[in-house]
């Protein structure tokens, strides 16, 4: 015969205590506040780039676009030739 120990349940998991029974007692205007105070910690652990960082990512990305609409260009070029050659 073995005797099964059972774990206890941890405090605050649960319908009735913790963190989720305030929360789901909230109001809208109270849920509301509390995501913008939320959205406004989460914006001040960004780490924002200088206005050198900005200004060369912003280059690199025009650039990048740049290069790839030129590929883009030869290519569709090349194949409308293509096509025109083999359906003349």
């Amino acid at each position: 015969m073995t005797d099964s120990v059972e774990a206890p349940e941890p405090r605050g998991e649960g319908a009735e205590g913790g963190r989720r029974g305030r929360r789901a007692k909230r109001g809208p205007l109270g849920r509301l506040a509390l995501f913008y105070r939320q959205v406004v910690a989460e914006l001040r652990k960004v780490v924002w780039p200088t206005r050198h960082q900005l200004t060369t990512y912003t280059v690199a990305v025009i650039v990048f676009v740049l290069v790839m609409i030129g590929i883009l260009t030869v290519l569709d070029w090349g194949f409308g030739r293509i096509i025109e050659y083999v359906f003349g």
